[in-house]
């Protein structure tokens, strides 16, 4: 039901965005908000499609372009107890249902991220809880794919849920990092053998499509650009392109100076005319190999039409440092922290609130439809921050008319 109330709910939140107007009336705001607390939109402001949660800050990699792993690494030796208190202190298994249930079926896509995901043991347990509440249409899970018997197990744990609480329809995406082809991906990431390890997750996760019937899961490559492989794009392509099955996608992003990450500062980004030079010969190959080949799924040939849309927006993002169209972080989108901050988006990372404060309770409604959130909002509005972020700009896409109306344009072609 939720796919077709999509367009609704893109134009309830284009309405708001726009105008400060909501279109269809919000479930009500809980009376315990008090003025000095609450928007001046109230109850009306409609809750996001996009949802980012971050389930946890472990990781077992050590990426050049990524330093959340210091978060908890940096303080083992000296200050373990530190280091404990930071993982005890994230979001448990029972506070992520209690604020799946308060987002209720506003959720049409939702990403569970890290760190490493698969590093919690009750990863199942939250993705239980978020089938049950929520309903999503599309969930989202990368990884590092360093465990391979650790992600294929629980992975067929996440299907056995998908089927018991018939949400078959649904799609489950697990996309599988790769920065390189060989040495190269295990130098950036930091971890010898990852190369191998890749290699044998993949394997094992598109053998488990075999094992259930219909079980809607695709297998993805992700690459992240940055200044460490730029000059082997097309190395890249070449070994995603041979792999036997074929993943149901291939997404290249550029690596992103983020807070949440603790890259601000540390020069990553590559400039945009290097990327364009580098990524040129691969515009074409991935339209005829994605786009126009008869084998591909409708998901398939959307999610690539997104992504080259995606790259048309970098060139001015990258160059002219601006929002290339309006952003909907904040309103269509956000993230939630494994601490139970709520961000616009994780590049800022500045709270909107607090999901496990006293007077939040775990309510999401509360966060989003207060004071501070509406101050961040204004400020997104005003363009007073631009990024590469892709997993916003899909949602800013969606509501931008212009660029859906290319995208779609692309998907018929």
């Amino acid at each position: 039901m939720l796919k077709f109330l999509l367009p609704l709910k893109v134009l309830n939140l284009k309405a708001f965005r726009t105008f400060g107007v909501a279109l269809t009336p919000a479930r009500l705001t809980p009376a315990r908000l008090s003025p000095a607390h609450l928007s001046p939109a109230r109850g009306s402001l409609p809750l996001p499609i996009n949802y980012t949660v971050s389930v946890t800050n472990r990781c077992n990699a050590r990426c050049k372009t990524c330093n959340i792993w210091r978060l908890y690494d940096d303080c083992d030796e000296e200050q373990p107890a530190l280091r404990r208190s930071r993982s005890r202190s994230e979001l448990s298994a029972d506070e992520f249902a209690r604020i799946f249930e308060s987002v209720g079926k506003s959720a049409y896509w939702v990403t569970l991220s890290g760190g490493e995901p698969f590093l919690r043991s009750d990863l199942v347990e939250i993705y239980d809880a978020l089938a049950r509440h929520c309903s999503p249409n599309i969930v989202n899970i990368p990884t590092n794919a360093t465990a391979p018997r650790l992600v294929e197990r629980r992975v067929r744990e996440l299907l056995e849920v998908k089927n018991k609480t018939k949400k078959g329809k649904s799609d489950l995406i697990l996309n599988l990092s790769l920065d390189g082809v060989g040495s190269l991906h295990d130098e950036i990431r930091g971890v010898a053998g990852n190369f191998e390890k890749f290699v044998a997750t993949y394997e094992r996760l598109t053998a488990l499509k075999q094992d259930f019937e219909n079980p809607r899961l695709r297998v993805g490559v992700h690459t992240v650009v940055s200044n460490f492989n730029l000059d082997r794009l097309e190395e890249i392509y070449e070994f995603v392109q041979g792999l036997n099955p074929k993943p149901d996608s291939h997404i290249f992003e550029v690596a992103e100076e983020r807070v949440e990450l603790g890259t601000v500062g540390s020069g990553v980004t590559p400039d945009y005319r290097s990327f364009a030079a580098a990524f040129a010969p691969l515009r074409e190959r991935i339209k005829r190999d994605y786009l126009k080949d008869p084998e591909a799924d409708f998901l398939a040939r959307v999610t690539q039409a997104f992504r080259l849309e995606y790259y048309r927006l970098l060139e001015k993002v990258l160059t002219e440092r601006r929002q290339p169209i309006p952003c909907y972080a904040g309103f269509a989108s956000c993230q939630i922290s494994a601490y139970g901050d709520v961000w616009a988006c994780c590049v800022r990372a500045e709270p909107l609130g607090n999901l496990r404060a006293g007077t939040a309770d775990y309510d999401f409604a509360w966060v989003w439809r207060s004071r501070k959130a509406d101050e961040i909002r204004a400020s997104v509005r005003r363009g007073e921050c631009c990024c590469p972020l892709a997993n916003a700009a899909y949602t800013s896409m969606l509501c931008d008319f212009s660029a859906l109306r290319r995208v779609l344009g692309r998907v018929v072609r």
